[in-house]
């Protein structure tokens, strides 16, 4: 009997592995197949546009690289170096007043009083509260108070440009509504 069931066994195992390996050839065959019939789809390039050179027509032209033309250049450059240098060489050389440690924004104008007939701006810097008066500094930037008005101080400031040079500009401090 043991016999008989062991026989059985290995009969249904060979029908098995027959089965498995059948399944195998048939998924093989179907992948070279399909693989054969795929073909990608390439997008043709278009030629490439024929160069032309252009004739060089400026022969007579004053050459842009000749040493006549850079001395020109650098006595222009620096003419403009020593007036740019001649705006910001008083501010340099004048005592800074305590109130040009601070930059701009971090100074708030809180009220403007007339004292002898002048008008003057109330400024608060670091909880503390600073009279200032038209022809006083305020901020980095070598800012002169030109005009004080009950709603904003006027400044002229010296700053540099993206190329350097040493330009007026005009800046504002307005009043600042109390939060409290």
């Amino acid at each position: 009997m043991k016999r008989i069931h062991f026989l059985i066994l290995i009969s249904l195992t060979a029908l098995l592995a027959g089965c498995v390996a059948s399944k195998e050839e048939d998924i093989r065959s179907w992948m070279v197949q399909e693989r054969n019939q795929t073909r990608p789809h390439v997008a043709l390039i278009s030629a490439p546009k024929q160069f032309i050179p252009e004739p060089y027509t400026n022969a007579t032209a004053i050459e842009p690289f000749s040493s006549l033309k850079l001395t020109q250049a650098l006595k222009q450059d620096s003419s403009q170096a020593s007036s740019n240098g001649a705006l910001v060489a008083p501010e340099l050389a004048r005592r800074k007043e305590p109130l040009e440690a601070y930059p701009l924004d971090s100074m708030a104008l809180v009220g403007s009083i007339v004292k002898a007939g002048q008008p003057v701006a109330l400024v608060r810097v670091d909880k503390l509260l600073y009279q200032v008066k038209p022809g006083n500094y305020l901020g980095m930037n070598f800012g002169r108070v030109s005009k004080i008005t009950e709603t904003e101080i006027t400044l002229r400031e010296i700053v540099q440009d993206a190329v350097g040079e040493w330009i007026e500009r005009t800046a504002t401090l307005q009043l600042q509504e109390s939060t409290k």
